[in-house]
C-alpha cells in the first residue's frame, strides 16, 4: 500500500557515459558550441555508443526500481540537457547559427541555437529511448520532454516574433512525439515547463493552451503530466540560488486544474509551500517534491513521512505521489540512491 512514487527526469550519468551534461556545466545550457561538443562526445564513444548509452539507461532504471520507485524515468541518460536534445530533432532550429542570449534574469548569458524558420518535428526519437528504458523493467517507464515555453526560452527566436505562434508550432512538434509514444504503449508522458513558474502571465495567456496542444488526441489511458519547477541550482548547498516567485503555484493552480492535465509536479522540499495549495487541485493528481535535489543532506524517513502526512490533510492519498523536487543529476549516484530509498520507505509506510 502507501503512496505511489516517481522521479522527475534526470539521474546521475555513469562515468562511462561520457556525454556533455547539464550538470557538468552548472552555468546551464552549453555556452560554447553545443553541436561541436555533442558530436565530439558521440564520436569519442565510437561505434559502441548506442550500447554504452543503453547500459547507462539500464543502470539508471534499475537503481530507481530497486530503490522502490513505482514510475521510473530513463534518467535522461542519452541527453546532454533535456531541452537541446529534443531541439536537435526539430526542423527550423539551427545549431550552427548561435545567438548570445541573457538567461535566468540576467544571471548569465549563453550562445543558443537559433530559430531561423518554421519549426516542425523532423523524426521520431523518444520512441527509441522509451523502448530501451522500458526493456529494463516491468514497471511503466515515464518519458519526459521540454515544453513549448521552455524550448522558446532556451533558444533564440529570429523568425517568429510571436511567442504564442512559436509555442503553438513547437507544441505540434511535441505532439508528433507524444502520439507515437502513446501508440507504442508508453503510459506516462511528462512535459516540463519550469517557465510557467517564472512567467505566470504568459503561461496563463497562452502557455497552458499550448501545453494542451502538445497533448492533443493523447489517449485517455495515458497520464498527461506537467512538471513545474521553480529554478535549478548552480551547485549543491547554495540556499540562495534564484527561484521563481513563491506565489506562482497559487496563481497557476486553478488553470492547471481546469485543463486536461492529469498530474502536476511541484517542488516542496527546497522551499515549503502552504500546503492548502493542494486543495486547489480538485481533479489533478499532485506529484509533490519531498526530497531536495539541491542539498547534499539526505532527508530522514521520518522527516519525509511527516511532510507527506501534512500534505494528506489537504489531498486524498490516491491523488498524491511522492517524488524528488526535480532531476537528481547534481547529487551523484550514491546520494541520489539514499534519498530515493528514504523517500520510498516514507511513502510506502503511510497506510
Amino acid at each position: 500500500m502507501g503512496l505511489l512514487t516517481t522521479t522527475i527526469g534526470a539521474y546521475p550519468k555513469p562515468d562511462y557515459v561520457e556525454l556533455p551534461d547539464w550538470f557538468n556545466d552548472p552555468e546551464g545550457p552549453d555556452t560554447g558550441n553545443p553541436t561541436e561538443s555533442w558530436d565530439k562526445a558521440l564520436n569519442a564513444l565510437g561505434p559502441q555508443a548506442a550500447q554504452i548509452i543503453a547500459r547507462g539507461v539500464h543502470e539508471a532504471v534499475t537503481d530507481q526500481v530497486e530503490a522502490g520507485i513505482d514510475i521510473p524515468t530513463d534518467g535522461e541518460i542519452p541527453r546532454e540537457n533535456y531541452i537541446h536534445y529534443h531541439c536537435r530533432h526539430i526542423a527550423g532550429i539551427d545549431f550552427q547559427r548561435l545567438t548570445e542570449k541573457s538567461l535566468r534574469g540576467g544571471a548569465y548569458s549563453a550562445r543558443l541555437p537559433t530559430i531561423t524558420g518554421p519549426v516542425s518535428a523532423r523524426d521520431h526519437f523518444l520512441t527509441r529511448d522509451w523502448r530501451v528504458a522500458q526493456g529494463c523493467t516491468e514497471r511503466s517507464v515515464k518519458i519526459t520532454m521540454p515544453g513549448p515555453m521552455t524550448i522558446s526560452d532556451t533558444t533564440a527566436d529570429a523568425y517568429y516574433d510571436d511567442p504564442k505562434k512559436l509555442g503553438a508550432d513547437l507544441a505540434d512538434s511535441l505532439n508528433f512525439e507524444v502520439l507515437a509514444l502513446a501508440e507504442l504503449g508508453c503510459l506516462h508522458i511528462q512535459i516540463d515547463e519550469p517557465l510557467f513558474a517564472r512567467k505566470v502571465d504568459e503561461a496563463l495567456e497562452y502557455g497552458i493552451e499550448n501545453l494542451e496542444r502538445a497533448f492533443d488526441n493523447c489517449p485517455e489511458h495515458v497520464v498527461r503530466t506537467v512538471h513545474m519547477c521553480c529554478g535549478y541550482p548552480d551547485r549543491l548547498d547554495n540556499p540562495n540560488y534564484p527561484k521563481a516567485p513563491k506565489e506562482s503555484y497559487l496563481r497557476l493552480a486553478d488553470a492547471i486544474d481546469a485543463s486536461s492535465i492529469m498530474a502536476v509536479s511541484i517542488e516542496d522540499a527546497h522551499r515549503h509551500n502552504d500546503l492548502s495549495l493542494l486543495e486547489r487541485f480538485k481533479n489533478t493528481n499532485v506529484i509533490l517534491g519531498v526530497v531536495s535535489i539541491a542539498q547534499s543532506a539526505v532527508e530522514e524517513v521520518d522527516q519525509i513521512r511527516e511532510r507527506l502526512q501534512q500534505a494528506l490533510k489537504h489531498i486524498d492519498a490516491e491523488r498524491l505521489i511522492a517524488a524528488p523536487d526535480c532531476g537528481l543529476g547534481l547529487l551523484g549516484r550514491e546520494r541520489a540512491l539514499k534519498k530515493l530509498r528514504n523517500m520510498c520507505a516514507a511513502a510506502k509506510s503511510i497506510g
